[in-house]
């Protein structure tokens, strides 16, 4: 496809998206000037886990390189659609299935139940977290769901939170599988939350991260019968079977 660069200036977010299925080439007064263009993700290396699959949503590139913030700024603000932005690359996050929803609805159910009366608060996507790696490496995700006990002293003048969620929950899917279990719990681990849970619908098993000093210091892994326990929050658990009723 070929536009010209003022017609790519005032639909920016509708050919990012573009990008990720044919090349566009930028024309100013009729020369070809630029490409936007989708990088492919390289597949994992060959002693890479079994689950841990390619992630099938493209990484977006401005100009052939990583975008910047500012310009993944520039695509939320144009764009209906929701994104996250982890190392200076950009992920459209997909329409989730119904296993993936009655996960996230049934332990929104328990988290709410548990933390009724305390400083504690869940919350649920599309809610903004802002990470930094440091002061520079700014990243923007937005969990399934997330613990968050310091939401009052941390909510700016425009009622964004902009402190490091307690626990964070991710429910897996085709899509997002490889950046939940490798790119998110890095950030994760790297940024001040405490405790990761990867919920499974595939195999109906969670497993719980406990990250300490920048490192998983316990986890676990829950299935069957069993009830998913939390490291930090003493009592609280979720049954299996409740969690994955399809």
């Amino acid at each position: 496809m070929i536009i010209n660069s003022t017609e790519l200036q005032n639909n920016f977010g509708k050919y990012l998206m573009l990008a990720a299925q044919e090349d566009i080439i930028i024309t100013r007064n009729g020369t070809e000037i630029a490409k936007l263009t989708a990088i492919k993700e390289k597949r994992l290396k060959d002693n890479a886990q079994p689950d841990q699959v390619h992630e099938n949503a493209p990484e977006y590139s401005f100009y052939g390189k990583k975008a910047t913030y500012e310009e993944f700024l520039e695509l939320q603000q144009n764009s209906d659609e929701r994104y996250e932005y982890i190392d200076g690359e950009i992920y459209l996050l997909a329409s989730p299935r119904t296993a993936h929803q009655i996960a996230i609805t049934e332990l929104l159910v328990i988290f709410y139940t548990f933390f009724q009366g305390s400083k504690c608060t869940p919350m649920v996507a599309p809610y903004d977290i802002e990470l930094r790696r440091t002061p520079e490496n700014i990243n923007i995700v937005q969990p399934d769901i997330m613990i968050i006990c310091d939401l009052e002293e941390n909510l700016n003048e425009e009622d964004y939170y902009k402190g490091v969620p307690s626990l964070v929950a991710e429910v897996l899917s085709k899509s997002t599988r490889r950046k939940d279990l490798i790119k998110k719990l890095d950030l994760y681990m790297s940024c001040g939350v405490n405790e990761y849970w990867i919920v499974n619908p595939d195999n109906k098993e969670v497993t719980v991260y406990l990250f300490e000093d920048n490192n998983i210091s316990n986890s676990t892994t829950f299935k069957n019968d069993e009830a998913a326990q939390s490291f930090i929050f003493e009592g609280l658990s979720a049954e299996i079977s409740r969690i994955f009723r399809v």
